[in-house]
């Protein structure tokens, strides 16, 4: 009952800052482009590069026994690239914005908030442009793509989360952007972007279900270049990795929310 009272409260503190959030949101989608000359198309551009070299380069040496490679390496770097993304400018959320609460009190979530769904715009122009990959490499639309919503939610969940931890621990030790790089370096290459876990033993491929980012990844595979939907147990990883990096953030700034400004 206390935690949907807290819950019920975030939404109504939300709702209360709605033109204030809605503003964060804005500049944080339109700082990125400032100054340049192609501005937004940079948000399609940027991935579509990174896959086009990632093809180029892996092909010859991972793609020869994965049927659609581009796209299977498409769903890999969509959804690693929004994890990356969302949790680095989340990180820096409130040390950036350390002028504005220190002198108003408003919650410090919403910064975080706005980084994220910032992100998440983002990630949602990238994903149709994975659609419009599938429709030229012939791979069919079914209702099963519906359930690409659920682990769009959890990856959203486990952002924010892990947008909370990150943005706590920046806040108190800056070394943590130096240590941050090298262990997303260390994520993209246990997540199974440009490569298949079957050329492993039966024992190491289940240490990648280790890995939130695979389970994600893998549940994009499954609907699309598979048209299958993963067991249910599957579906209880994903959103439980979700809820326990969720609830650990959320722990982390209950506790430190009120020590922040000593830090700044």
């Amino acid at each position: 009952m206390t935690r949907k009272r807290g819950i019920a409260n975030k939404l109504e503190q939300i709702k209360q800052y709605q033109f204030l959030f809605e503003e964060l949101v804005k500049r944080d989608f339109t700082k990125r482009y400032k100054r340049t000359i192609l501005g937004m198309l940079w948000s399609v551009l940027g991935p579509m590069m990174t896959l086009g070299v990632m093809a180029l380069i892996f092909t010859q040496f991972f793609g020869r026994n994965i049927n659609h490679y581009v796209i299977y390496l498409f769903c890999g770097n969509l959804i690693y690239g929004y994890f990356k993304e969302s949790t680095n400018t989340g990180m820096t959320a409130l040390y950036y914005n350390a002028s504005i609460f220190s002198k108003v009190n408003i919650p410090k979530y919403l910064f975080l908030l706005s980084r994220n769904v910032a992100s998440f715009i983002n990630f949602g122009i990238n994903l149709l442009v994975l659609f419009g990959f599938c429709l030229l490499d012939g791979i069919s639309f079914s209702w099963k793509f519906l359930f690409l919503l659920y682990p769009i939610g959890c990856l959203l969940l486990f952002n924010v989360g892990m947008g909370l931890i990150l943005s706590a621990l920046f806040i108190m030790f800056r070394d943590m952007k130096y240590l941050y790089d090298i262990f997303t370096l260390l994520v993209m290459y246990v997540s199974a972007i440009f490569y298949s876990i079957e050329v492993y033993p039966q024992q190491t491929q289940y240490l990648f279900y280790l890995n939130p980012i695979y389970v994600y990844i893998r549940y994009f595979r499954k609907i699309i270049l598979e048209g299958e939907i993963p067991r249910i147990s599957f579906h209880f990883l994903a959103i439980g990795y979700a809820i326990v990096v969720l609830f650990i953030g959320g722990l982390i700034y209950k506790k430190k929310n009120y020590k922040f400004l000593y830090y700044i």
